[in-house]
C-alpha cells in the first residue's frame, strides 16, 4: 500500500496499521507499519479459504487518517 501526505517533517510521515483483520487472516498476512508492505507469512491453501479481506489504516501523525480495504 502507498499513502502520501504533503506535509513536511513528522506530519508527513505515514504509519500503517491493521484496522480490521480476522484471526485467520492474521496467520497469513503481516503489515509493515513503516512501508505499508503486506507480507505473506505462509503459503495460502485455497482449499481452506479462497479469499481474505483486510482493512488498513494510514495515519499521518497529525490526526488525519484514511482506511482502505484490501481483498
Amino acid at each position: 500500500l502507498k499513502a502520501t501526505d504533503a506535509d513536511e517533517g513528522r506530519n508527513g510521515l505515514v504509519k500503517y496499521s491493521m484496522k480490521k483483520i480476522t484471526e485467520k487472516a492474521s496467520l497469513f498476512f503481516h503489515l509493515d507499519s513503516e512501508t505499508g508492505a503486506i507480507i505473506l507469512l505462509q503459503r495460502l491453501d485455497f482449499e481452506e479459504g479462497d479469499s481474505y479481506e483486510l482493512e488498513v489504516q494510514a495515519d499521518d501523525g497529525g490526526g488525519l487518517y484514511d482506511t482502505a480495504k484490501v481483498a
